[in-house]
């Protein structure tokens, strides 16, 4: 199989699962207990979460640890005060935009945040949002699906200086780009661990010790009394290492995606009627989005399948509904060409001779159609 969804989820790297397997089989007291053998994993615990905060330029005790990106972007909205206006940017993660949804039908005054024809986030737009003044604004570092990264840090300055509050969904980011929760000068900021060969099910939301942060989940005084619940210990070791080891490894990781993009937008740009959205852009250096005039999306997606291709129209998150992506259609994209849309979002054992094969598959069925 060729793996091109890395923006869906990542294969875990051996050097995490290594890590993570003696608190599977030995290490497996609870964190909380206060017996050496609960010292032992409270202890792993506190290194992996500042093996995280490291990766994100923060202090350790900015750093809650949840079930993932979902849960921490959960959190970040749900910590509104009562009435509370907030915004959001017209593309951002379900993750953000059904929390943001259920947030305004029980009274929470919402606005959305428009972009340009790249996905991007404009002075203009932020300069409508000052009018009204919202108490907090969610701007995703990187968007999932075509990719394109956001000034966040000079936004984030803008509204900070009018006492705004901000929160960035940086999990496409993490791993991928520098990510410095200080230098953005965030409040909130979501984390995932399996996007950068971490496991699943651990993320992260790290905030400014200003912030008044309201658990979702009750029963214990796990996470600063923020998160109840015991610990995914194994996880969280997992996405400690991860983080460790993405630190260590993103220029190299940088180098070899931005070579492997090259390669497979030179190859697209021999196909007839192929854009490639928001090409122009500031992107993540695995993200192209493109779509093929006339195409089915869906339906070429299906048939690389069968040849041994694994890869998506956008986010996972959202998919099989038949509706045309919400982060197209904001950026002016029809719904004819935006359900043309095919991502390919690249890994770091993703090689030459893989993009070369998929581009001679995605070829062959073009011309087919």
């Amino acid at each position: 199989m060729i793996y091109l969804d890395h923006n869906a989820t990542t294969p875990i790297d051996e050097r995490v699962l290594d890590a993570m397997l003696p608190f599977l089989k030995i290490f497996y007291g609870n964190p909380s207990s206060l017996y050496r053998h609960g010292r032992i994993v409270r202890s792993a615990i506190d290194t992996a979460r500042e093996q995280v905060a490291a990766l994100v330029d923060a202090n350790a005790a900015q750093l809650i640890f949840t079930s993932g990106g979902t849960e921490a972007n959960n959190l970040a909205l749900t910590s509104l005060s009562p009435q509370a206006g907030f915004a959001i940017s017209a593309v951002e993660h379900p993750s953000i935009t059904e929390p943001a949804q259920s947030l305004s039908y029980q009274g929470h005054h919402l606005e959305i945040i428009d972009v340009d024809a790249s996905g991007r986030v404009t002075d203009e737009a932020i300069n409508k949002l000052l009018v009204h003044r919202p108490d907090l604004v969610s701007i995703m570092l990187a968007n999932n699906e075509t990719g394109v990264i956001q000034d966040v840090e000079h936004h984030a300055g803008r509204l900070k200086a009018s006492n705004i509050k901000v929160h960035t969904d940086a999990v496409q980011a993490l791993g991928k780009i520098p990510v410095s929760f200080r230098r953005l000068g965030v409040d909130l900021m979501s984390l995932s661990s399996h996007k950068i060969y971490g496991p699943k099910g651990c993320g992260a939301l790290v905030f400014d010790k200003s912030m008044s942060i309201k658990p979702l989940l009750l029963g214990g005084g796990q996470e600063q009394g923020l998160r109840a619940g015991t610990e995914n210990v194994a996880a969280i070791v997992g996405f400690g290492k991860a983080a460790e080891l993405a630190q260590a490894e993103l220029a190299m990781r940088d180098k070899h995606l931005c070579s492997l993009r090259l390669v497979l937008e030179q190859g697209l740009a021999d196909i007839p009627g192929l854009t490639v959205f928001a090409g122009q852009a500031k992107r993540l250096p695995n993200t192209v989005q493109f779509g093929v005039h006339g195409a089915d999306g869906e339906m070429l997606l299906m048939k690389l399948d069968q040849k041994g291709v694994a890869l998506s129209s956008g986010s996972a998150c959202a998919s099989g509904g038949g509706k045309p992506s919400s982060v197209l259609t904001a950026m002016g994209i029809s719904d004819e060409q935006a359900k043309t849309a095919i991502r390919v979002s690249l890994g770091k054992t993703n090689i030459e001779a893989e993009v070369f094969e998929f581009i001679k598959l995605l070829k062959a069925l073009v011309s087919q159609a």
